[in-house]
C-alpha cells in the first residue's frame, strides 16, 4: 500500500506505507540521530510533529519496553528512507512496524529523504499531512490548513502528569520536577545520584512546587513557551528562593521568567550531533537536542544573567545561569536518550552541586 507526505507549500512525497493505516497532521521536522528512534518516538517534546530521520535505515534493532521515554508514542507521523520490516537484536521485543501500528501512528518510507530535509532546511519547518489511507492531495491540503500550527500552542497540558507522584525515594537531595513532558532518563539520572525525586503536574502552584524541595527541576516539553504564561508566572515565585534547574522547554520557561523573550527557529535543532561550547570550561561537547524555540541571549544579559553555552552551528543560546536568582539552564539534553553522553555531567555534577551550594546559602 502506498503512503504520502504532503507539505504546506504543496511539495509532496509518495512512498510505501508503514505502521498504522491513518492520516495525521503536524509540523514536519527532521532528526539527525543515527540510532535511538524509539526514544525519539516517545519523547513528549515531539507532540504533534511528523519526524523525518536523516539516517537511511531505521528499525533494524526493533523495540523494547525499556527504551520508552514516556508512556506512549508521541509523534504524529514517522518518515525515513527505509524502515526495516525485521528486527535483529538480543534486546528486541518486537518490530517497529507493529509498534507504530499499535500506537495508531502512520509511517512512510521509500522517499528521497535527502531532498525532503534540504527542502525543510531551505523553507523552514512547516505544517504537513502524512497518510497511509488517503492519498488525495486536495483532501489532505484542507486538513493541513485546518491545523493551528505550533506557534502560540500550549501542548504541555496534553503530556504532563495529571497527578503528583514519587519517582524515587532516595536519601539525597529532594528534587521536585515540574513535568512539562519529562523524559524518563532525566528522572533516572537523578535517582541514580541518590536523589529523592517528586514529579508534579504542570498545573502546580509555585508554592506547592517549592515546598520541601532542595531544588526544582523544569523538564523538557512540547509547544511554544510563550503560550505558557501561567507556568512562567508560578516559576517566577521561586526565583531567588529555590535553586532552579531547567532543560529544553524548562530552559525556555526560566528564560521567560527572568524577562527574556523566546522565538521560533527556522527548522530547529534535533538530533545527537550538535556541537555546543561550554563557556565556563572552554570545552566543546557533542549534544542531544530537540527544540524548535530559542531564548534571546540579549534578554538574559539585560536581566543580569550570564550566557554559559553557545551552539557552534548557528551561534544561538544553549545555556545560561543567574547566580542571584539561583537559576541554571541548558537548551540541549544532558540526559541524552538518545544521543552522546558528553554533557551528562551537567545533571549529575554541576546541577546538583549548584543546587547544594544554593541551598546552603538560602
Amino acid at each position: 500500500m502506498g503512503g504520502i507526505l504532503l507539505l504546506e507549500d504543496g511539495r509532496s512525497f509518495r512512498g510505501e506505507a508503514f505502521g498504522a493505516p491513518a492520516t495525521k497532521v503536524g509540523e514536519i521536522v527532521f532528526n539527525t540521530a543515527m540510532s535511538g528512534y524509539q526514544e525519539v518516538l516517545t519523547d513528549p517534546s515531539y507532540r504533534e510533529q511528523i519526524v523525518v530521520m536523516t539516517t537511511a535505515h531505521v528499525g533494524n534493532y526493533g523495540v523494547n519496553a525499556e527504551d520508552d521515554e514516556s508512556g506512549r508514542v508521541q509523534v504524529a507521523g514517522f518518515v525515513a528512507r527505509h524502515f526495516s520490516p525485521m528486527a535483529s537484536n538480543h534486546r528486541s521485543e518486537g518490530t517497529l512496524a507493529d509498534y507504530l501500528e499499535a500506537a495508531g501512528v502512520p509511517g512512510v518510507h521509500g522517499i528521497d529523504t535527502r531532498a525532503l530535509v534540504r527542502h525543510i532546511r531551505t523553507k523552514g519547518a512547516m505544517r504537513a499531512a502524512i497518510s497511509t489511507e488517503d492519498l488525495d492531495e486536495e483532501t489532505l491540503r484542507a486538513r493541513i490548513f485546518d491545523w493551528p500550527g505550533m506557534v502560540g500552542r500550549d501542548l504541555v497540558s496534553e503530556v504532563s502528569t495529571p497527578v503528583r507522584y514519587t519517582f524515587a525515594e532516595g536519601a539525597g537531595q529532594r528534587i521536585h520536577v515540574l513535568d512539562g513532558g519529562v523524559k524518563r532518563n532525566q528522572l533516572r539520572l537523578f535517582a541514580q545520584a541518590g536523589c529523592h525525586v517528586e514529579v508534579f503536574p504542570a498545573t502546580v502552584t509555585g508554592e506547592e512546587l517549592g515546598d520541601g524541595a532542595d531544588a526544582v527541576f523544569l523538564s523538557n516539553g512540547p509547544g511554544d513557551p510563550a503560550a505558557l504564561p501561567g507556568i512562567v508566572g508560578e516559576v517566577k515565585k521561586l526565583l531567588g528562593k529555590k535553586p532552579l534547574l531547567g532543560v529544553c522547554l524548562g530552559h525556555q520557561i526560566l528564560g521567560r521568567a527572568i524577562g527574556a523573550d523566546t522565538f521560533k527557529l527556522r527548522f530547529g535543532h534535533r538530533g545527537g550531533n550538535h556541537p555546543v561550547r561550554d563557556n565556563e570550561t572552554g570545552r566543546v561537547e557533542i549534544t542531544s537536542q530537540n527544540h524548535g524555540f530559542c531564548v534571546d541571549p540579549a534578554g538574559i544579559e539585560r536581566a543580569g544573567g550570564r550566557v554559559t553555552h553557545v551552539n557552534l552551528n548557528d551561534g544561538t543560546l544553549e545555556g545560561f545561569c543567574h547566580a542571584d536568582l539561583g537559576v541554571i539552564a541548558v537548551q540541549f539534553h544532558p540526559e541524552a536518550a538518545p544521543g552522546p553522553n558528553d554533557s551528562a555531567h551537567l545533571l549529575l555534577d554541576r546541577f546538583l552541586k549548584f543546587a547544594s551550594s544554593s541551598t546552603r546559602k538560602a
